[in-house]
């Protein structure tokens, strides 16, 4: 638990709530510096090559990817797994502190939440392009039909992740928006221009900060959130079942839920905490997203980093201890040794050793090493989800089918094109929407004031 009166307030500078109101719309209102069109062109150029490459991907089929006959699960689902992790923390973030009532959360949470609507969205992506055909996605959605008995096939893992995907979508997305309505009310009520105010004015559905208005946002919050931490712990488990129903060497495991889960919490919170970085860093909000803050969630990730290490571990005695030649070559000859031996490795020293660092204060109160090595364990969960797709497939039973494994720039541009819409979200969110919930920071201002004493 965190305790202001110990580790100090949550929100520095004794300020007032008009003080936070300004301070929390500036960036809505302040002139752009040269660095936001600048990484919005970026973004703009990866995210028209990821068209292009979904473009090609459509038009002439799979076989522009590096899928083979033995690696049929890619890139794609590699990636596919990968934005659903960094997605799962920003709920986890928001709601499981909810609950838990922690008020730390007040400064995060909005960016949190932002941060996993856009990753799910561009995890959506991944499984509808690795169909093959995409215009026939409308075959998983489960609706009476007047095609005959013609109904969507339960037993399949792609049936699995839409419904995954569609529930956590619309859950993440509703929590965010409906959070967001006294903040665009507040911009409605400061705005000077017409048609600003017009715009947040829809948006803020006629929030008028009532008695009743109140109670009844409270109530749902709750409601919303408990529904989303059952989701958060069942959409990666469904993910993970995708793999552990299969008889692939290293996939048949009952530790892949809980794994998943963990993993996922450990890549999302490392976003979150990239992206704090950059916002306090650039906006100069050190008094609302403060060491404190950055501090907490470095603790976290060094107690998820344990678990991790611990399940790699586990993985490894349990394939030499089970005795099965299958599951020993998966592990010991392509991935500890082999073929993959970079990825491995690079997988336990991001995930498992980088993060040991912030056992040191230092390290924790200093911007450029929390980027580090935040960024670190995103490259790390990404060389995981590599690891366990593609080493667990290249090299299958018939060792006439073996063959690598390597990404085409269709491949890739389909990626960094899910990396450019991110990067837009994010952008367009830092700009026209309040960064952090204004009526919560106000509820924790003055916890840990030296004047509460």
């Amino acid at each position: 638990m965190y305790n202001s009166k110990i580790r100090g307030p949550l929100v520095e500078g004794n300020k007032t709530f008009g003080q936070i109101t300004r301070d929390v719309i500036a960036p809505m209102e302040v002139r752009l510096g040269l660095w936001w069109p600048i990484v919005f062109g970026i973004s703009t150029a990866a995210g028209i090559y990821g068209f292009y490459s979904i473009y090609i991907t459509v038009y002439k089929g799979i076989g522009t990817w590096g899928v083979n006959n033995t690696v049929g699960w890619g890139w794609a689902i590699v990636n596919f797994v990968w934005w659903i992790g960094i997605g799962h923390a920003g709920t986890a973030f928001s709601i499981f502190l909810l609950i838990l009532r922690q008020k730390w959360r007040t400064s995060i949470n909005r960016a949190a939440e932002a941060m996993t609507v856009f990753a799910v969205i561009s995890a959506a992506l991944f499984p509808a392009l690795h169909m093959g055909r995409v215009w026939l996605a409308f075959y998983i959605f489960p609706y009476p039909n007047t095609r005959g008995p013609l109904w969507v096939n339960f037993n399949s893992p792609l049936f699995w992740d839409f419904t995954a995907i569609t529930a956590y979508l619309l859950i993440s997305a509703s929590f965010w928006y409906l959070g967001m309505l006294p903040d665009l009310a507040t911009v409605r009520d400061k705005s000077t221009s017409k048609i600003r105010k017009a715009l947040y004015a829809f948006f803020s559905l006629g929030w008028t900060g009532s008695s009743r208005h109140w109670i009844r946002y409270e109530s749902l919050s709750f409601i919303l959130g408990g529904i989303a931490a059952v989701l958060v712990v069942s959409v990666h488990s469904i993910v993970a079942t995708d793999f552990a129903v299969g008889i692939e060497p290293g996939w048949h495991s009952t530790i892949f839920p809980p794994f998943f889960v963990v993993g996922a919490i450990f890549s999302g919170f490392a976003m979150v905490m990239t992206l704090m970085v950059l916002i306090r860093k650039i906006y100069h909000l050190t008094d609302y997203i403060t060491d404190n803050h950055l501090d907490a969630i470095a603790r976290i990730l060094i107690f998820i980093s344990l678990i991790m290490g611990t399940a790699y571990l586990s993985e490894v005695f349990i394939a030499w201890y089970s005795g099965n030649e299958f599951e020993m070559f998966t592990f010991f000859r392509n991935r500890i040794t082999g073929e993959y031996t970079m990825q491995f490795w690079g997988m336990i020293v991001c995930n498992a050793v980088i993060p040991q660092l912030f056992w040191f204060r230092k390290i924790r109160r200093n911007w450029i090493w929390l980027l580090m090595v935040s960024l670190s364990i995103n490259i790390g969960m990404w060389l995981e989800r590599f690891n366990i797709v593609i080493t667990s497939l290249n090299k299958d039973y018939l060792p006439s089918n073996w063959a690598s494994y390597t990404p085409t720039p269709i491949d890739i541009g389909v990626f960094v094109g899910t990396l450019g819409l991110f990067g837009i979200g994010v952008l367009l969110f830092m700009r026209y929407i309040p960064m952090m919930a204004i009526s919560e920071l106000k509820s924790v201002a003055h916890i840990g004031n030296k004047q509460e004493d």
